[in-house]
């Protein structure tokens, strides 16, 4: 007797938990990868081929992991996605030698750049942009568990679609390593972004960051143009001007209808 499709499926996806997630994140950022790329004459153009090269990388480890099929699949899960991470984490490191930045690169920027595009709303009081610079909050271990916290719960809706591809094995895998690919594209556009812009870390209390807190005051609305004021009493000169006219013209018509024929 064959089982029915509920029986097949499993009652509860729950494939990784955000509290392992959330540990997993800190204790990857804990240290920053080596890199043994030079800084680069033409950095962006050096950015893209890494770029390239980690997003291959990503998708080739995703698609591979993703593979086996039903709960042994759901077991590759968390492996998957700190693989991937160190990928796309070398992959920071190295663009940031590629521009010349690797000795300022810390743990705020390399969060920052692996899971911006993935939970924006939770950095959004420890990074601010003004103009072409932005000031990263310095954090403490108490606060950087609070973001991991955020970016762990958004990962871990992301993989229950994930836990149901690993029951659809090889079309599952490519989808996965399409994602991956996707992903490391996207981390690596936030890394890039960064490390043309000028970063500034601000502790509590710095000037940089109490400047970056305050309120930005409205654009005022700009004055009328002389031509524009010119033209409007123009307008209006004219306007009036007509209506005299019409006016006298009634009158005239009116007294030639009442006037008496001889």
């Amino acid at each position: 007797m064959s089982k029915s499709p509920s029986q097949q499926v499993p009652a509860v996806i729950v494939p990784v938990e955000p509290g392992r997630i959330t540990a997993a994140i800190l204790d990857f950022v804990s240290e920053v990868p080596d890199s043994k790329v030079g800084s680069s004459k033409e950095p962006a153009n050096e950015a893209r081929r890494l770029a390239n090269r980690a997003a291959q990388r990503a998708a080739l480890t995703a698609g591979s992991l993703a593979l086996p099929p039903g709960p042994l699949g759901w077991l590759t899960l968390l492996p998957e996605l700190i693989a991937i991470w160190k990928i796309q984490g070398q992959m920071v490191s190295d663009i940031s030698a590629a521009y010349g930045r690797h000795a300022t690169l810390g743990r705020e920027q390399m969060m920052w750049c692996l899971f911006r595009h993935t939970a924006a709303q939770a950095f959004r009081d420890l990074v601010v942009r003004m103009g072409d610079r932005l000031i990263f909050r310095r954090m403490s271990f108490g606060v950087a568990e609070r973001v991991a916290k955020q970016v762990g719960i958004k990962i871990t809706q992301r993989t229950l679609s994930k836990g149901i591809s690993r029951w659809l094995p090889v079309i599952g895998a490519l989808g996965v390593g399409a994602y991956a690919y996707y992903d490391t594209g996207q981390v690596a556009s936030t890394a890039i972004e960064l490390f043309e812009s000028e970063v500034t870390m601000a502790e509590e209390g710095d000037a940089a960051m109490a400047e970056a807190d305050q309120p930005r005051p409205k654009p005022k609305t700009k004055p009328k143009s002389s031509k524009r004021i010119v033209d409007k009493l123009v307008d209006k000169a004219v306007t009036g001007a007509a209506h005299k006219v019409a006016g006298a013209a009634r009158k005239i018509a009116t007294r030639k209808r009442t006037k008496k024929p001889e």
